[in-house]
């Protein structure tokens, strides 16, 4: 099975994708995690990624394309799922060609969206573990010692991008680059489109049955 979560910043893709993917057995590729292994790696993609990450630019869609291209193969017997790409409609063109040349598709879209204040509310109280990276939330999964990671003992802190002016920001760009994505898988075999402003159980529970996933 091979799926796309997209939606706006605080949707829950991350933190909804992970689980699904680990349920049903699929790799979950989240591009963020994605750029980083190829770089440390040092893949060609990863290597040509370095060179415009140093020099403070966005790596191009061919080389990003190439680094999904490069981990789909490694996974492609069991299927994937895509969090955080594509991210505009040329990614989502390039992606297509990119699955036809190894003779695969999507079988699921999934457009998660919730009101801009919950997407305000998600971001703003979102903590990050320096030491391993694990995520909390200072409402939703507060850490049982503040300030400090569960599972490493780590500090917990803000991600610049999460704070309030620039996720103002960060709405906007996705509404001009990545909200158009939804005319172009809204006509697709698979599309679905989930309201994703409840619980995270509830939501995950309605994502399980869109993309076919029996309850376990």
């Amino acid at each position: 099975m091979n799926l796309i979560l997209f939606g706006p910043p605080g949707v829950g893709k991350g933190t909804q994708g992970e689980k699904l993917a680990a349920e049903a057995g699929i790799a979950h590729l989240a591009m963020g995690d994605i750029l980083r292994a190829a770089v440390r790696n040092g893949t060609d993609a990863g290597l040509k990624a370095k060179v415009f990450m140093e020099a403070g630019k966005l790596v191009p869609d061919e080389v990003v394309v190439a680094m999904i291209e490069d981990r789909i193969a490694e996974d492609e017997s069991k299927g994937f799922l895509l969090d955080g790409f594509p991210r505009n409609v040329a990614q989502a063109v390039a992606l297509d060609e990119m699955l036809a040349k190894h003779g695969l598709s999507v079988d699921h879209t999934v457009f998660m969206d919730a009101p801009e204040k919950n997407l305000l509310d998600r971001l703003c109280g979102r903590l990050i573990c320096k030491a391993c990276g694990f995520g909390f939330h200072r409402q939703y999964s507060p850490p049982q010692n503040s300030g400090l990671c569960d599972r490493c003992g780590g500090e917990l802190y803000q991600r610049e991008d999460d704070r309030e002016e620039v996720i103002a920001h960060r709405l906007e760009v996705y509404r001009e680059q990545t909200e158009p994505l939804l005319g172009y898988y809204q006509d697709k075999d698979g599309f679905s489109k989930l309201d994703a402003s409840g619980e995270m159980a509830a939501v995950y529970t309605a994502l399980k049955q869109v993309v076919k996933i029996q309850h376990g």
